[in-house]
């Protein structure tokens, strides 16, 4: 009887243990899950291209990886650009509640079937909150794909603009005490896997923090991989407009603030009168210097412009500050783009420019991306992201607005013009740039995916 005792015992033992060795290797042959945590806002297509940025990036280095996008918000087209173009991902949509437990079925079978929560592209590490409660919940890993953490711009507490040129931001940073980072932050950085940093400012501030994740790098914004393109909607549009490829740049406006309670159509608080008032003070100086040299351009070549838009509100916005106060003789030279457009639109027609000039910061990365030379025209009030374009080696394209004038715009300009064999070149170097440190971004997402032990 014991015997018969002992060998049912070790039957059971056995079973138990062929058990979990089935189980681990059941998860081990799975595709392996990512929650890509993105798509933050759809009234801009920097925005909207962040998630098909990452997208790509995943699908060409990590083919076998499984995404679920956890998303802030699909409007605009961007939900059916992405199902149209992915068919293969999954989207789970919901929120927190003050358990901080996901509000949703689907959010939360999401996060009980990732491998790996991965937060995407934006500024100061988008959602930090979330990426926290999730750690805290599944004690999975977290991974951080191309952000921007500015320690300086912004409204001060004495309701004063924060910023500068890039340089002195960086000097800026460099003096804060290694405490400034808010602790909340500094929580689930600590605990990362990984932190991609879109630029080398962010990635040093977070360096002299002392935070303690073991990848600590420099790797772009993940819009410089989005492949999407509509050729068939973007030459249609050219030839509507009778826009020779070729013979064409097109210029994209920017207020230093963007009025966030008009665009969303939400109340107006105390900090919107202090960003309406520098708006106001600095939107036709800032803008006079593009139309200058669209002016030279136009004069030099008899080529034409297109004036189009990054975000919603800025339809009306290119009309009033670019086109409507031209010289006749030029203003027959330039089209206006009077609607909003999907960065896929936007991506073949940059593709056909000669240049792509902007003071907004994601529409170059498109042009760069589709092979186009691009100007960055960058304002005091933006954010360190823009040291991006030195880290990819764009040095001599982007521009400090308040250093620049429409002179040495269009002289820059007109180099490319007089040499674009040269100049497409030198977006083919950016870009190798750019695809190295892409590739090391998803080594790390595939790192981390890796299955781990139970002791783990």
């Amino acid at each position: 009887m014991e015997e018969t005792r002992l060998t049912r015992r070790h039957f059971l033992a056995c079973s138990a243990a062929h058990s979990s060795v089935f189980a681990a290797v059941n998860k081990s042959s799975r595709r392996p899950r990512i929650l890509l945590r993105s798509s933050w806002q759809s009234v801009n297509i920097g925005d909207i291209g962040h998630t098909p940025g990452a997208l790509s990036l995943l699908e060409r280095y990590f083919p076998e990886a499984e995404i679920t996008l956890w998303p802030g918000r699909l409007g605009h087209g961007s939900r059916e650009l992405l199902t149209k173009s992915y068919p293969r991902l999954k989207i789970a949509e919901g929120s927190l509640d003050k358990e901080n437990r996901p509000t949703t079925p689907a959010l939360a079978k999401a996060w009980e079937e990732a491998d790996l929560y991965l937060s995407g592209s934006g500024s100061g590490f988008p959602a930090s909150g979330h990426a926290a409660a999730f750690f805290k919940a599944t004690g999975k890993p977290v991974g951080v794909f191309g952000v921007s953490t500015d320690p300086i711009s912004g409204i001060g507490p004495n309701r004063d603009p924060q910023g500068g040129t890039l340089e002195e931001i960086r000097a800026k940073a460099a003096r804060l005490p290694p405490t400034h980072l808010a602790a909340d932050l500094r929580y689930i950085i600590d605990r990362t896997a990984f932190v991609f940093c879109r630029d080398t400012i962010t990635r040093d501030y977070l360096k002299a923090q002392g935070v303690k994740t073991p990848i600590l790098e420099f790797g772009p914004d993940a819009q410089l991989g989005m492949r999407l393109r509509d050729d068939a909607k973007g030459l249609a549009y050219l030839k509507a407009n009778q826009l020779d490829e070729r013979k064409l740049i097109c210029v994209i406006p920017r207020l230093r603030y963007t009025p966030y309670y008009r665009v969303n159509n939400v109340p107006r608080v105390a900090s919107d009168d202090i960003r309406d008032a520098i708006n106001t003070r600095s939107t036709e100086k800032d803008h006079s210097k593009l139309r200058q040299m669209i002016i030279s351009y136009v004069k030099n070549t008899g080529n034409r412009v297109l004036t189009c838009a990054e975000m919603t509100y800025q339809v009306e916005m290119a009309k009033e500050v670019l086109v409507d106060p031209l010289p006749a003789e030029v203003k027959r030279n330039v089209v206006w783009r009077d609607g909003f457009w999907l960065p896929d639109e936007a991506a073949s027609v940059y593709s056909k420019a000669q240049a792509v000039v902007s003071v907004e910061c994601p529409s170059p990365l498109i042009a760069l991306r589709n092979g186009t030379p691009a100007f960055y025209v960058r304002q005091p009030t933006d954010t360190c992201k823009g040291q991006m374009y030195r880290d990819i080696g764009a040095n001599d394209w982007i521009f400090e607005v308040d250093e620049t004038n429409g002179d040495q715009l269009w002289s820059r300009l007109q180099a490319i013009l007089h040499d674009p064999t040269r100049a497409k070149a030198k977006v083919k170097s950016i870009m190798a740039t750019v695809e190295a440190r892409q590739r090391r971004m998803v080594d790390a997402v595939r790192a981390a995916c890796r299955p781990r032990s139970p002791a783990a």
